[in-house]
């Protein structure tokens, strides 16, 4: 969900709603397998509502969850207090992180960096507070892998897309800006979501594991 520098009052409301219908459709699973095998402290960004706490493996000791929707923010709460391991869930925003230079061992996006003002920026911080050597795992949408369907997606996001969906962009390059800000891509699992037979402007999506340069 968005690392935005304002809150969508309207949209974090629908999110919440059709997140779940996500879950139970098999995003979750896709959350376990993105999570899986971490340790130690993990920055989380654009946590949303919290859907990705339940799925924190044991090793890991701490979760820094920034959030800067009030609504989305107090799900997030609550669901921490029913995860695994220990979660902290603060207000703030993707382009200016609370938190230390290579203060943490890893760092989560899930769904997050289509809808961050400056994609660029955000991933400079996670460089930044991440230490050398430390992950970045992410499970995002991305830019389509036909000409036609991105020209739709540039259609669409220089129109209402965004708007409408709470800053959301059908098309970026999300595993270039990756590897463009201190980053190496280790590993991409490409997949379909939702699988249905029909395909949509955000069908494509790409989990994988990154690391931080030294």
């Amino acid at each position: 969900m968005p690392g935005r520098n304002k809150g969508h009052p309207v949209f974090a409301r629908y999110y919440a709603r059709v997140s779940q219908a996500m879950e139970t459709g098999g995003m979750a699973e896709y959350r376990r397998q993105a999570l899986a095998g971490l340790t130690g402290t993990v920055i989380e960004i654009g946590a949303g509502n919290g859907l990705n706490f339940a799925h924190y493996p044991a090793g890991v000791t701490g979760v820094l969850a920034v959030e800067p929707d009030p609504y989305l923010r107090q799900a997030a709460e609550q669901q921490a207090r029913q995860a695994p391991v220990p979660v902290e869930v603060r207000d703030g925003v993707a382009e200016r992180l609370p938190a230390a230079d290579d203060s943490f061992d890893a760092a989560v996006t899930t769904m997050v960096l289509c809808s961050v003002a400056d994609q660029q920026a955000v991933l400079g911080e996670l460089h930044r507070v991440v230490r050398p050597g430390g992950q970045l795992r992410f499970l995002e949408h991305v830019q389509a892998a036909t000409p036609g369907w991105r020209r739709m997606q540039r259609v669409l996001d220089a129109a209402i897309w965004p708007f409408l969906l709470g800053g959301c962009h059908s098309g970026r390059d999300t595993l270039g800006t990756i590897a463009s800000t201190g980053f190496t891509v280790e590993r991409v699992e490409e997949f379909r979501f939702p699988p249905t037979r029909w395909s949509t402007p955000t069908s494509r999506h790409v989990s994988g594991v990154a690391v931080r340069d030294r």
